[in-house]
């Protein structure tokens, strides 16, 4: 008789219960799930300014510097994804090549760093959309508005998979064009002082090399998501070809566009008003005010729809990541519960939204807006870098003794994008910066000996679970799609 592991079917399958609907999307959909939750424009409209503060005139390299540390990283988890597609992710990975335990610590991590991004983006569209509403004299308050998203992502998260990609494909085209086009119009006029490399010059950082680590805390920010096509491995078609494929086109695709605009950003107020960026809450906005005015309105709605597919496709990934763990026991199981006709994680979805409730309007009452998106923006960055390197570190372990192993990209590789998701933590750490940031990593600190802690006590008191975790895996053969299944 087969194991689940070796069938790649879950115990709930076999005996009849509804699990995720495989073969619902394509390669498109993966490439959406990750690029969309990168969220182009919102990275754009938000980060630049953050970066600026502390890396000056460099924050273009700092943007390119991130692309290149995300795209060494990349490989680890690609690999990872090929080898064992599942709904669990980064969890399943390092089940899988360092063992239950740690596993359980990085889904801990996983969760921390999705379900932060989502009342992040929450508050941040609340904020976003009710500037853009009082510049036409229309005002409700953002608590108001962020709710009224925050229905939208349940109801879509509950209808299926495949309706949510096609939303974030419709966004994502709309927001990338937008952006895209102001950019070109920028150079085109030749900015504020003419085109200068300058932004490329790692001595344009005011902080030199601190301030280039501490912008790409906001840098690497821009790019978590990269990943979330992994989410998808149990519900894409041909996912160990799919998934990692889809991982690596978005985030070119993505980095060059973040380059180009923020260079185009840089040149359109100046390198000599870098402060001027800095303390700009919406310097897209100033910049489509200045050189194309007809562009502001579609620049603010390109925004909007930016953030709402960020939120859409981080609550898709986390909602999964806790389906996986429930269904192997690890978290309760009632989050492995699936609706029998939309074949949606309905009770992590549910979970996942109690959640984001309490950090997007506890946090963002007491902070403001803006203020949550920043800190837990920080905080989900710092909680997802020892994912990447725990994947990476996964990555060289489940190859080591394998006779497929190839040295470039399961050794050289992977080590180096552990060295290079040191930068970053350093910019953290040392020279410490303000208050409430400079705590940020010892609270990730903290959470991750909790969780520590809590995988020892499973591990003694229930070995059966950890020795089941991280089995169930997408079958190898192909599977008849589903006629209600769509595709993205």
């Amino acid at each position: 008789m087969s194991s689940p592991e070796r069938s790649g079917r879950s115990t709930s399958e076999q005996a009849g219960q509804p699990t995720l609907r495989r073969n619902a999307v394509g390669l498109g959909g993966a490439v959406i799930m990750s690029a969309a939750l990168m969220g182009p424009a919102v990275s754009i409209f938000f980060n630049p300014q953050v970066a600026a503060g502390h890396a000056g005139a460099a924050t273009p390299l700092v943007f390119a510097a991130s692309l290149a540390v995300s795209l060494i990283v990349a490989v680890g988890v690609m690999e990872m994804a090929r080898e064992l597609p599942s709904a669990g992710a980064f969890y399943t990975y390092v089940v899988r090549a360092i063992g239950p335990r740690t596993g359980f610590v990085t889904g801990g991590l996983i969760f921390v760093a999705y379900a932060l991004l989502v009342p992040a983006e929450l508050a941040l569209i609340g904020n976003f959309t009710a500037e853009i509403l009082a510049g036409y004299g229309i005002h409700i308050h953002w608590a108001i508005i962020s709710l009224a998203f925050g229905v939208l992502m349940v109801t879509l998260s509950l209808r299926g998979i495949t309706g949510s990609l096609r939303t974030a494909l419709i966004l994502f085209a709309a927001e990338v064009a937008v952006i895209v086009l102001l950019s070109a119009i920028v150079l085109a006029s030749g900015g504020a002082n003419g085109l200068t490399t300058e932004p490329f010059n790692p001595a344009a950082s005011p902080d030199g090399l601190s301030g280039i680590a501490l912008g790409m805390v906001f840098g690497i920010l821009s790019f978590v998501g990269f990943e979330a096509a992994a989410t998808l491995g149990e519900e894409v078609r041909r996912p160990r070809r799919n998934v990692p494929l889809g991982i690596f086109l978005s985030l070119l695709f993505v980095g060059v566009i973040y380059v180009f605009c923020t260079y185009a950003e840089m040149i359109g107020f100046g390198t000599d008003r870098v402060g001027a960026l800095a303390e700009d809450a919406a310097p897209f906005t100033t910049l489509a005010r200045t050189y194309a005015p007809w562009l502001e309105l579609f620049v603010g709605l390109a925004g909007v729809s930016s953030i709402f597919a960020v939120i859409m496709n981080s609550n898709n990934g986390i909602v999964r990541i806790l389906y996986a763990m429930g269904r192997e026991g690890l978290l309760p199981r009632r989050l492995s519960q699936v609706h029998p006709v939309h074949r949606t994680p309905t009770a992590a979805i549910w979970a996942q939204a109690v959640v984001a409730a309490v950090f997007t309007f506890g946090v963002g009452f007491l902070a403001g807006p803006f203020e949550t998106y920043v800190y837990l923006g920080a905080m989900l960055t710092l909680a997802i870098i020892p994912v990447y390197v725990l994947t990476n570190v996964a990555c060289v372990r489940f190859f080591a003794r394998r006779a497929d192993r190839r040295v470039l990209r399961h050794i050289v590789l992977p080590v180096a994008g552990i060295l290079a998701l040191a930068i970053p933590v350093y910019g953290q750490v040392y020279p410490a910066p303000d208050p409430p940031l400079r705590y940020f990593p010892y609270v990730v600190l903290a959470f991750i000996v909790v969780t520590a802690v809590a995988a020892t006590v499973i591990g003694r008191n229930r070995p059966v679970l950890l020795s089941r975790a991280g089995a169930v895996l997408a079958p190898d053969e192909p599977v008849v799609r589903e006629e209600s299944a769509g595709g993205v």
